[in-house]
């Protein structure tokens, strides 16, 4: 593939756009920049754009973007990317990385909130209450089910097998995984789920992964499990976990991502004891380290070699 002479690149990001876009860094006088915060303006240069990288790109601009040939996100998410719209010579990719560390810290730092009574003893704190009658737990030696093992997930799994864990994971494939004790393929997932003191959710949102988890399989976690959800809100029927945390089915769930965000105030999920909610942060957006992987395969594009990280669009990730 032949170098490129020049290329015409749009950022948008509802928010920040500019802070994304000072950190974009290519050969002088090789690349045009542009910048957009809404649809709008998005519109305005889309017909002259030849690569977009961007967080929740309208797709209903994808009919007007006649240039279009690369598109990276913001994200390791890609289901807002992938609409029916987007045409088939576009290249899409996804940021990879960056999002592990950040996110094995989250999961991990949320079952110590658990396994600590991190909770309990900051109410006893606030009540001025000197509550030596309750101990907490050991998180090393309980069972982590992974349900998705891709880098995200291969990167809890062993941050969670240094701190002691055993790990059990779910993938497509069921190829064996270095540190995980176990895989099963998604027809098994049930008994997956019965192993579990956390289960992590962490799989790509697909046509066959949306509501993942339902009835039957929260009936399937012990009662003392944890949920944690750190892929995609809609991996989860709210209206069955809402179910089974009134009716105390599960320990708790940890939730960062949600079917509708921001989470309404009047979502039942907002009143439950043993649920946290967290604002879609388990994978903060930090500039720096998500320009650093774009700035890679912009400069692979510009010599036009092949492009790292580029989606299957059938698989969907």
């Amino acid at each position: 593939m032949a170098a490129r002479r020049h290329t015409s690149v749009l950022v948008y990001r509802p928010t920040d756009a500019d802070v994304f876009a000072a950190r974009v860094r290519a050969p002088r006088g090789r690349v045009t920049l542009h910048t957009a915060a809404t649809a709008d303006e998005a519109k305005a240069v889309i017909g002259e754009i030849d690569v977009v990288w961007a967080w929740k790109f309208p797709t209903l601009l994808y009919a007007n973007a006649a240039r279009l040939a690369w598109l990276e996100t913001m994200g390791a998410g890609v289901d807002w990317a992938l609409a029916p719209e987007l045409p088939a010579r576009v290249t899409v990719t996804r940021a990879a990385g960056v999002f592990g560390p950040w996110m094995a810290e989250y999961t991990l730092g949320w079952c110590l909130f658990v396994t600590q009574r991190m909770a309990f003893y900051r109410d006893a704190q606030r009540a001025r209450e000197w509550r030596g009658d309750v101990m907490p737990d050991r998180l090393s030696g309980t069972t982590m089910v992974i349900v998705g093992l891709g880098e995200i997930g291969r990167t809890i799994a062993g941050a969670a097998r240094r701190l002691g864990l055993r790990v059990v994971g779910v993938s497509r494939s069921g190829r064996r995984t270095p540190g995980v004790s176990r895989v099963y393929r998604p027809s098994h997932l049930h008994r997956a789920l019965a192993e579990g003191d956390f289960v992590v959710l962490v799989t790509p949102l697909t046509a066959e992964t949306r509501g993942l988890i339902g009835e039957r399989e929260l009936a399937a976690m012990k009662s003392s499990a944890w949920l944690v959800n750190i892929g995609r809100g809609p991996l989860v029927d709210e209206a069955a976990l809402v179910n089974a945390l009134g009716a105390r089915r599960i320990g708790g769930a940890v939730l960062d991502v949600f079917a509708v965000e921001p989470l309404p105030p009047v979502h039942p999920l907002w009143t439950f004891d043993n649920v946290v909610v967290t604002p879609h942060i388990a994978g903060p957006d930090v500039p720096e380290e998500l320009a650093a992987a774009f700035n890679a395969n912009l400069a692979r594009y510009i010599a036009g070699r092949p492009l790292r990280h580029v989606v299957d669009r059938r698989r969907g990730y």
